[in-house]
């Protein structure tokens, strides 16, 4: 069990050393978290405009650029001593806002070709990415610090940016869809059982 829930398959911390030397001189700047959130939500919009039209390279550069703003978000926020509750859930959403943006833009570029298939898979991996966060703040909101899994934020916005740049969006779809939602089955599994557990330990 601790191995199933420890797996993932990218790092999720990025040492201060390396995002101090960006977020301090920002903080100088009077540069906020919630600004950099925001400006990341603004370049994934402005990439799923761009997969709307089929400019898949740019929208898989503008959205790998965009989406590693969420890096420097958090790492600000700590570093200036402004991380809190609300800062928190405000970059949640606006994460899960940002990925529901590239995925309607690609399912609009696929609607007008008639790819039925394409659709799906983008409804399919958007579903995922959202139980995945869902069952992770319904665990919290328990008690349950739920943070690991196979595929969460950090693949999720690798693999499909990798996809668009190199124009296998149709592959990374199916695997975004695949791993998003065993991914979310995963933490669903963790979460009850270590809730299943806890009764178990409180009955006399």
């Amino acid at each position: 069990m601790a191995r199933l829930r420890s797996i993932s398959f990218l790092p999720h911390n990025v040492p201060r050393r390396i995002t101090d030397p960006i977020v301090l001189p920002l903080a100088r700047l009077g540069v906020s978290p919630n600004h950099i959130t925001v400006l990341g939500l603004a370049g994934n919009v402005g990439a799923g405009a761009l997969a709307a039209r089929g400019e898949f390279l740019f929208a898989g550069i503008v959205m790998l650029v965009a989406s590693a703003l969420d890096l420097l978000d958090g790492a600000l926020a700590r570093a200036t001593n402004r991380a809190s509750s609300s800062g928190a859930i405000f970059d949640s959403v606006l994460d899960r806002l940002s990925e529901a943006a590239v995925l309607a833009g690609l399912a609009f570029y696929y609607a007008g070709r008639g790819d039925r298939e394409e659709i799906i898979l983008c409804f399919a991996a958007l579903t995922g990415s959202l139980l995945v966060s869902y069952i992770r703040a319904r665990a919290q909101g328990e008690g349950f610090d739920l943070r690991d899994g196979w595929f969460t934020r950090a693949e999720r916005v690798i693999l499909l940016s990798g996809g668009l740049i190199i124009s296998q969006v149709r592959i990374a779809l199916w695997v975004l869809a695949v791993m998003a939602n065993l991914t979310a089955l995963q933490r669903l599994y963790v979460s009850l059982d270590h809730f299943r557990g806890k009764s178990a330990k409180d009955e006399p």
